[in-house]
This record gives C-alpha cells, sequence and structure tokens, in this order.
C-alpha cells in the first residue's frame, strides 16, 4: 500500500511538474511580442463565421487553447457567449485586455488541457492551433444536438518533422478519417500541404 502510494504521489509531482513547464514555455511565447499570433482572428473562422452563425443551434461556444483571445473575442463579438480555455496566465491576461478594450465579456479559465474533462454542453467548439486526439472525440460529445467543431492546426511536413514533436502535428487525411468515425457529418475539409505553415481544417456538425 506504501509503495502505490508513493507511486501515486509521483505521477501527480510528475504531472505537475509537466503542467508548469507547458505554463512556462507558452508564458515566454506570450509575453515575447505584443501580439504572438497577430490581433485578426483566423482566417478560417472569419471566413465561415457566417455559415457558423446560420448553422449552430445556439449562442454557447468554447475556445480550446485560446492564447491571447484573438479568436474568443472575435466570436463574441458576433453574438456568441464564449468560454475559452488556456494554460497560460500571461495569455489569459492579454486575451481579457483584449476583450475588455472591445467592449464583450469573455469566460477566460487557466486549465491543463491535457487533464480537461467537458462539463458543460456547446454548440461550437472551435481547436485551433492546438492538438491532443483524444480531445477530438471528446468535444464532439460535448457539443448540443446540431452543435460545430472547427478544427484548425498544424500537419507534419519535412521541415517541421525536424524540429516538432509528430505527437502535435496531423499527419495527411488524418482529421478527415478521425472525423469520419464521430456522429455526425463533415461539412468542409480542406488540407493546406504547400502552405508556409501546412495545416488541416475541420468544419464538422454532430447529429440532431
Amino acid at each position: 500500500m506504501r509503495t502505490a502510494c508513493r507511486r501515486s504521489f509521483a505521477f501527480l509531482q510528475n504531472a505537475g511538474v509537466t503542467m508548469e513547464a507547458d505554463r512556462l514555455k507558452w508564458n515566454r511565447r506570450f509575453g515575447s511580442e505584443d501580439s504572438y499570433l497577430g490581433e485578426r482572428p483566423s482566417p478560417f473562422l472569419s471566413r465561415e463565421i457566417e455559415s457558423i452563425l446560420r448553422l449552430a443551434p445556439g449562442k454557447r461556444a468554447l475556445d480550446i487553447a485560446c492564447g491571447e483571445g484573438r479568436n474568443s473575442v472575435f466570436l463574441a463579438r458576433h453574438g456568441m457567449l464564449v468560454t475559452a480555455l488556456d494554460i497560460s496566465d500571461v495569455g489569459l491576461r492579454k486575451a481579457a485586455r483584449r476583450a475588455e478594450d472591445a467592449g464583450v465579456v469573455v469566460n477566460f479559465q487557466q486549465v491543463d488541457l491535457d487533464d480537461y474533462h467537458f462539463t458543460e454542453q456547446f454548440d461550437l467548439i472551435i481547436n485551433f492551433n492546438f492538438l491532443l486526439r483524444g480531445l477530438i472525440p471528446e468535444a464532439v460529445n460535448a457539443l448540443s444536438p446540431g452543435g460545430l467543431l472547427m478544427v484548425d492546426t498544424i500537419m507534419e511536413s519535412q521541415e517541421l518533422l525536424a524540429s516538432h514533436n509528430p505527437a502535435y502535428l496531423l499527419r495527411r487525411g488524418e482529421l478527415q478519417e478521425v472525423c469520419k468515425g464521430l456522429p455526425g457529418e463533415i461539412l468542409l475539409c480542406e488540407e493546406l500541404p504547400e502552405d508556409e505553415t501546412p495545416t488541416a481544417r475541420v468544419l464538422f456538425r454532430k447529429s440532431a
């Protein structure tokens, strides 16, 4: 019993160390310049916002790994009730200031997404520039009937594989295959392997 307790304690310590390392890493990135990914929302989100507003069954939105809040604020300015999650307190402080300057309210929460579990339903969930494969089906489960999931994240390339952990890069065709096995339909799926930063995107609607 004591051995088991020691192992459990060691696991919790390691998890805490990992979370702190992730927090510090992203704090450095978000603190390195005024706006790490720019002021404007994701081009994918901006391009599809009219479809989102038309198709989403309600106004409850979740922004996974929101960073400095550019997409959260954009959604709030379009009337969505936004909850936004990130591990970085530096990023979240910048996001809160951005929301205040825009005159909108966003529920920003600091969480470790490695251990995150959905406790609410949402009509829209966005997951940009962040990849935890197991979180995608969980996000669909957390959608209300007819709810929308948007994913836009980095694909592997020879250049990126030389400097990035492949666990955080999508393989070609992978995002579409993942979504094919989920309850609903793919409304849009595209891959941009030749871009400077190769990305894969999907707009998925949960079955009603």
